[in-house]
């Protein structure tokens, strides 16, 4: 079973977005790495989700992401997620 982290957007500018963009990348880029992440990316209002390979993965993740730390995201969920197509 795969997780869905979602979240919601804190209304920050795309400015402070991108000051914090770099050390948000360098998590991505280290579960990216270790094959934990499957998908990832923004809404089109800012909000953002990340597919992963295990619910352990999306709450690690949750706890070192500055984007979650630092506001950028007001708010996230993680839900458990049965993929169809098992990739």
């Amino acid at each position: 079973m795969k997780a869905v982290l979602i979240g919601e957007p804190s209304g920050v500018s795309m400015e402070t977005i991108m000051a914090v963009y770099p050390r948000h990348k360098e998590v991505v880029d280290m579960f990216i790495k270790r094959g934990e992440v499957i998908g990832i990316g923004p809404f089109t209002d800012l909000g953002n989700m990340a597919i992963f390979r295990s619910r352990e993965a999306a709450e690690e993740f949750a706890t070192l992401d500055p984007f979650i730390l630092e506001g950028m995201v007001k708010s996230f969920t993680i839900r458990d997620w049965n993929d169809a197509i098992l990739t």
